[in-house]
């Protein structure tokens, strides 16, 4: 049994307590040796002779799935599957499996670090006063805005309840929304339209489907609130990202927080000309917490399909 291995966190001397039970059910592990997701060519050669895989946000395409006979599983090291084309590998006869609610705490409370520090510009106050300035910026407090959550999983119910520590009106939007649990967190159930309309702040927790696609567009964008701050911690490409800079740009944004970008790593985006940006790497699930958390269950979920055939998480069934 031969099992391919990819996220950063779960090389060698990374959740070893995690891998452990990995390396005694495989023969040989093969891992990545990049130190970031690897291409489609990249892929191939390493996973043409696999029986499992372990992914981490490497691009999983048809190509690569028919390019692999042996491969019979893949686990996901995570929540989003956007990046593996799942109907291709059920085609395939391949079983994808995810890790939902693991990092959950992590990326929604990264979610709600963005929201402050970009209602206060907080980053370029910080480099002003190391530069030796001392800036008087006027920020937005929270208390009292209204806070819209577009997606509300696991991730979008954390930052709920932390803008409602807040103080915030927590409006929420997703199509297959638990209208209880909203009726019992004091949380109102919106269109996405009326979202836009009424929020203050705008954070985002969705996949990436054609649906979603450049969901937030220079004409969602008008809708808002004059000076509103949007974040997106879930996955670039839900944002059209030059609409986002005319409106920052403009002051109709008056703050972009950003965990996901269309093109990762961003080199050269014309948004960091901006001091109303406030920029991660793609990091929200990275806590101690989360990674052991998704690593045991991403190293469960794969000995599982391998072993019984089938697992609770298997998203392409």
């Amino acid at each position: 049994m031969k099992i391919l291995v990819t996220p950063t966190s779960m090389q060698p001397g990374k959740n070893e307590d995690a891998l452990k039970p990995l390396r005694d059910f495989a023969d040989e592990l093969v891992f990545n040796e990049t130190g970031r997701p690897l291409t489609e060519d990249e892929l191939i050669p390493l996973l043409k002779d696999c029986d499992g895989y372990l992914a981490g946000l490497d691009f999983i395409t048809e190509k690569v799935l028919k390019s692999c006979p042996k491969l019979k599983a893949i686990s996901r090291y995570g929540v989003g599957f956007d990046r593996v084309d799942v109907n291709a590998a059920k085609e395939c006869g391949i079983m994808v499996a995810n890790t939902p609610g693991v990092n959950a705490v992590a990326v929604g409370e990264l979610a709600f670090g963005l929201i402050l520090a970009a209602a206060r510009k907080i980053p370029y106050l910080d480099r002003s006063t190391r530069e030796g300035g001392w800036i008087r910026s006027t920020g937005m407090e929270l208390r009292g805005k209204t806070l819209g959550i577009c997606g509300l999983g696991a991730i979008g119910k954390v930052v709920a309840e932390c803008g409602q520590g807040f103080g915030m009106t927590v409006l929420a939007y997703d199509p297959y929304i638990n209208l209880d649990y909203c009726r019992e967190h004091g949380i109102e159930s919106v269109t996405f339209e009326e979202l836009m309309h009424r929020s203050n702040v705008v954070s985002l927790h969705l996949p990436l489907l054609e649906s979603t696609k450049h969901m937030i567009n220079a004409e969602a964008i008008s809708c808002l609130p004059d000076g509103a701050i949007l974040v997106n911690a879930s996955r670039g490409g839900i944002i059209d990202e030059d609409a986002a800079y005319e409106a920052l740009k403009s002051g109709k944004l008056g703050g972009l927080g950003l965990d996901a970008f269309e093109n990762e790593p961003p080199k050269g985006s014309k948004l960091f000309e901006l001091e109303n940006v406030v920029a991660t790497p793609h990091t929200g699930a990275h806590t101690k917490e989360a990674t052991q958390n998704m690593a045991a269950l991403s190293v469960k979920n794969l000995i599982e399909m391998l072993g019984s055939g089938s697992c609770k998480y298997i998203v392409n069934r």
